[in-house]
């Protein structure tokens, strides 16, 4: 079984932060703009001025997909999340059926453990019925 590659330059930071149990991305100070993935400039204007910010988590299904895995993975979803302050991530809905997952389902972020590393996933927040 082959090890993970560690996160290097500013994508350590992002996963240090999650280690830490913190959900934290980054906004440009000038503009105000959140951002997703982590980089050294924001996108756009090249504004290098950056500050992490922890954002609410709160988040709304963009799209999803479910992935049928060989046995015995079990089924699972990969969907894109539009956060309240902006971003669109790509990430899992997890505390659900992955088939269950619907494009507008509201969700909240969460940090899991996962084979000693800390991810970032969302569960849904409205009622399932």
């Amino acid at each position: 079984m082959s090890e993970v590659e560690k996160p290097r330059g500013i994508d350590a930071r992002f996963q240090q932060h999650l280690e830490e149990g913190r959900f934290m991305i980054q906004r440009a100070r000038a503009s105000g703009r959140a951002f997703f993935h982590p980089r050294l400039a924001e996108p756009g204007t090249g504004d290098t001025d950056l500050e992490w910010f922890e954002p609410s988590g709160r988040g709304v299904v963009y799209s999803t997909t479910v992935v049928r895995a060989r046995p015995p993975t079990p089924p699972y979803n990969v969907a894109l999340v539009d956060l309240e302050e902006g971003p669109r991530l790509t990430t899992r809905v997890v505390g659900i059926d992955p088939f269950e997952v619907r494009i507008g389902m509201e969700v909240q972020a969460r940090i899991e453990q996962v084979d000693g590393r800390a991810l970032l996933v969302f569960t849904p927040r409205e009622p399932r019925t």
